[in-house]
């Protein structure tokens, strides 16, 4: 069961991602979760760079998914949401909200950042789940607007150590939420979605589309209605919120 996966903690990595998939690569791993103190090139959606300053957690999940990459792809969700439930646990007054496909903000700052990579190795399929979540100070050069717990707690008492220790508690509960049924996942996550409702911007590839975010399809794809009325899922793409003036 995934919250007895043990967690290993470095001083130092490239990233815990790439370091997952070293681990992943030759198939021989463990599931369990790789967590840095600093990481020298943190890595983003996109092959973008992810600031890592200290003090903030950058932890990976790496493990077997026996589900196939069918499942995997549930996996975002099942991630996002068990970090709304950590982070809720120590700022239950924030308004922690969760952008698709795999954001999570607070007042249009961004809060954390998840990667999902996966792969096969000797016939098996393997995920790494890699999440960046802004504990106790916003990164410079972020890029966008951003927030971290500490600002939304107005004290900095809560460590990178904490917060995993009850995000992983959270994920092992999504993680099987997801495996078994996504249906209530999809709900969940709609539930403390930000922008449903209102109009997008979505970039896929270099074009921009545009309508208003309706709601998720039964395989987690973005559901947004046109301007001509008719309905579009987008599965791969970066969302901008229009703010209504």
């Amino acid at each position: 069961m995934s919250q007895s996966w043990p967690v290993i903690w470095h001083d130092t990595l490239d990233s815990t991602n790439e370091e997952a998939r070293r681990q992943a690569a030759d198939g021989q791993f463990s599931d369990g979760w790789i967590a840095a103190r600093l990481q020298t090139a943190g890595r983003g959606r996109l092959g973008r760079g992810w600031a890592s300053p200290s003090g903030n957690l950058f932890a990976t999940a790496l493990f077997h998914e026996p589900g196939g990459l069918d499942v995997a792809t549930r996996i975002p969700f099942a991630a996002a949401l068990s970090v709304h439930d950590g982070l809720s646990a120590f700022a239950p007054e924030a308004p922690i909200v969760l952008k698709w496909p795999n954001d999570v903000r607070a007042a249009g700052a961004k809060l954390c950042g998840i990667l999902v990579e996966s792969g096969q190795a000797d016939g098996a399929v393997w995920v790494a789940t890699g999440i960046g979540i802004n504990v106790a100070r916003v990164p410079e050069g972020a890029g966008q607007t951003a927030t971290c717990l500490a600002d939304l707690r107005g004290e900095a008492s809560v460590t990178a150590d904490m917060v995993l220790e009850s995000m992983r508690e959270a994920f092992a509960r999504r993680l099987d939420q997801a495996r078994t049924d996504f249906a209530t996942t999809r709900a969940d996550w709609l539930a403390r979605a930000e922008g449903v409702g209102g109009p997008v911007r979505v970039l896929v590839g270099d074009t921009p589309v545009e309508g208003v975010f309706e709601t998720l399809a039964e395989d987690g794809g973005l559901v947004i209605t046109m301007a001509d009325g008719g309905q579009r899922v987008i599965r791969a793409g970066d969302v901008e919120l229009i703010r209504r003036s």
